[in-house]
């Protein structure tokens, strides 16, 4: 299992508007490779927005983080940034985070 971090700057919409806004993406992303699950991330006050993905392997990850890099540069977003992390399952379990073998 991979995390994927990816956050960027952003004007907007937030919250019920961007759910309303972005629904169909959130579920076109349910088909992408190697996609277990994301968390949507808004910071409104920051102007941040972005999402924390868990995936099946690094391929996957990378292939994503690819893809969706250059979407979001073809919408107007600049200043993406993404990082793959490793998973420590036993310390994460510990926490009931939403991850199993």
């Amino acid at each position: 299992m991979k995390l994927l971090q990816v956050d960027f700057d952003f004007t907007g919409p937030f919250g019920e508007e961007m759910a309303t806004a972005l629904a169909e993406l959130a579920k076109s992303i349910n088909h992408e490779q190697g996609v277990i699950w994301k968390i949507w991330t808004e910071n409104k006050q920051n102007k941040i927005a972005g999402g924390i993905y868990l995936f099946e392997d690094q391929h996957s990850a990378e292939t994503y983080l690819a893809m969706h890099s250059a979407r979001l540069s073809a919408m107007g977003i600049t200043n993406i940034r993404g990082i793959i992390f490793d998973v420590n399952l036993p310390l994460s379990q510990i926490n009931q985070a939403p991850v199993t073998q």
